[in-house]
């Protein structure tokens, strides 16, 4: 997929949880039921459903922060059975978000009052710190001059679902 390359006068970027749009984010604190149980967040269920083993899945799912279901996630990666980043991450990403959607209907207001902006997952600052692959697969960066690059796929999952609503 091409770098983003799009131009608009409102960009909604979100970074932080606790900012104005930071429940775009999968850390967002907003639980789903997924086949049967709760996860914390979309983070949480999104990194167990790159695993096909039960046992690492409930220490993912048990894990209190999403920052550290993404941690003991990680832990694991050499089991993965879903490639990072492949077609079948993405459909589990997608997933994710359409759960957060349908559990949580006053974010499908929120998304709609979005118009038709574009949403970008800013990582600008995880890219200055050295992150480079997965963070500008799912997210974009703005460079010295102010232009957003990254393939940004989080951002486009929201706004192909914003279009579905």
């Amino acid at each position: 997929m091409d770098n983003l390359k799009v131009v608009k006068s409102v960009v909604i970027a979100f970074t932080k949880v606790d900012l104005p749009w930071g429940w775009l984010g999968n850390m967002a604190s907003f639980p789903v039921e997924y086949e049967g149980k709760v996860w914390g967040t979309t983070e949480a269920l999104f990194q167990s459903m790159r695993y096909n083993k039960e046992n690492i899945k409930e220490i993912i799912r048990k894990e209190v922060s999403p920052m550290g279901a993404k941690m003991k996630a990680k832990k694991y990666r050499d089991q993965y059975c879903v490639e990072p980043r492949s077609e079948e991450d993405v459909e589990n990403m997608i997933k994710c978000i359409k759960l957060k959607l349908e559990q949580h209907p006053q974010l499908v207001t929120k998304l709609k009052n979005s118009g038709d902006y574009l949403i970008v997952e800013d990582v600008t600052e995880r890219i200055k710190k050295g992150s480079k692959t997965s963070a500008l697969f799912w997210g974009a960066a703005k460079d010295k001059s102010g232009n957003w690059f990254g393939e940004n796929r989080l951002g486009k999952i929201w706004m192909d679902l914003r279009k579905e609503y």
